[in-house]
């Protein structure tokens, strides 16, 4: 009788043991938590100073970053910058012998310099070393929107206005051709006009480093412009008729672009600075 039941007892032993060694594999330690990490307070440090270098699909953009902390985990801060604005309708084409960019209905450049006032909070401190400090933050703030002219748009003599669209005219074999000079980067600016609106952002980023003393940031979020009247920066007419002379007949024209109201882009920042 024990003969028989021998083979049954072995196999249930290692049956348990088999069992209890598969727990142990799945359970995984508990994560030991940091007692003390360190905070701005706990090293001394109060106040922060960094310069801005972000990529949107506004193009580059250039700014400052102030800092206070309030709290071991918390701070207030406090940024301003340049960027360029751009309708969700452009595109943008590059001549492969000139290199010139060309684009087309483009009838304004636009810069815009954010004022956002956040709070960035600092998450994982007991679970992450002190060298990758993860946060979130968010802020919002005005914003001032600068317009000139992309093109040195004609004025109707009749009129006494420009037309309001890129003047072409109609060649020999059909084709059209542009009359108006397309305005540099840096020309233009005297028939500018400013707007003021809002702006906000939302953002996930880590700061590097083990000291505060100097620190680098990295943020990936969301950036948005909202300006109640809208910025008019694509052709707000198109003509429908020209004349003998191939020249378009101002009271021909049409509605064509509508000035845009929303501006918004991921974004990606990075911040290279310190704290006192």
């Amino acid at each position: 009788m024990i003969k028989k039941k021998f083979p049954v007892l072995v196999l249930t032993l290692l049956l348990m043991v088999l069992s209890s060694t598969a727990i142990a594999q799945i359970e995984e330690p508990e994560v030991v938590e940091k007692s003390q990490p360190k905070t701005p307070l706990t090293e001394g440090y109060k106040n922060g100073l960094g310069f801005d270098v972000f990529v949107n699909n506004f193009g580059f953009g250039i700014g400052g970053t102030y800092s206070r902390a309030v709290a071991p985990y918390t701070e207030i801060t406090f940024r301003t910058g340049i960027t360029g604005i751009r309708d969700a309708s452009e595109q943008n084409f590059q001549s492969f012998l000139t290199g010139q960019q060309i684009i087309p209905n483009k009838y304004k450049r636009a810069l815009g310099f954010p004022f956002l006032l956040g709070v960035k909070q600092r998450l994982f401190a007991r679970h992450i070393q002190d060298n990758m400090r993860f946060f979130v933050s968010a802020a919002g703030g005005p914003a001032l929107a600068f317009t000139y002219p992309y093109v040195s748009d004609s004025v109707v003599p009749a009129y006494g206005e420009p037309n309001g669209f890129r003047d072409f005219q109609v060649g020999p074999n059909g084709f059209l051709y542009p009359v108006e000079r397309v305005n540099d980067f840096f020309t233009g600016w005297s028939d500018g006009e400013t707007k003021w609106g809002y702006s906000g952002a939302i953002k996930l980023g880590v700061d590097l480093g083990s000291k505060f003393k100097s620190r680098t940031t990295i943020e990936f979020g969301y950036f948005f412009y909202y300006f109640n009247e809208g910025l008019q920066i694509m052709e707000p007419y198109k003509p429908t008729q020209y004349n003998a002379d191939g020249e378009p007949i101002f009271e021909s024209r049409v509605k064509f672009f509508d000035a845009q109201k929303y501006f918004g882009t991921p974004q990606i920042k990075f911040t290279f600075g310190g704290m006192w």
